[in-house]
């Protein structure tokens, strides 16, 4: 037969976490901060970047045992999108123009799709853990 539906409420998120991991995003302007982006460039610290995120994300959610993995991970990833794009536009309000909110839609909706693999990814890494 099916799954039996879960007894009792769901666990709920949390939210500090979904914060901690959406801060990740941070990275960015700390590798162009001290240095690191320029001497790696931009390919290089793009992956490593998208490496170090998607390692901790799901070593954290993964080997945590954190409830509700994919929803974790999915806000996570839209906090780490609003992180993303909500940076250069406070340091640099100049350059935000008419298409910046596009911009910032797409780029939040990619990151909480990349969030919703991850915890995928994750929730496989709990069960084979278990």
């Amino acid at each position: 037969m099916g799954r039996h539906p879960p007894s009792g409420p769901r666990p709920p998120v949390s939210w500090a976490l979904v914060a901690g991991l959406g801060g990740l995003a941070l990275l960015w302007p700390l590798a162009r901060l001290t240095g690191a982006a320029g001497v790696l460039g931009p390919l290089a610290t793009t992956v490593l970047n998208a490496v170090v995120v998607a390692v901790v994300w799901i070593g954290v959610v993964g080997l945590g045992r954190v409830p509700r993995p994919v929803l974790t991970l999915t806000l996570a990833g839209a906090a780490y999108g609003i992180v993303l794009v909500s940076v250069p536009a406070v340091l640099q309000p100049d350059e935000v123009g008419p298409g910046t909110l596009l911009v910032a839609a797409v780029g939040t909706a990619r990151s909480a799709a990349l969030g919703a693999l991850a915890g995928l990814a994750a929730l496989l890494l709990q069960r084979v853990t278990r």
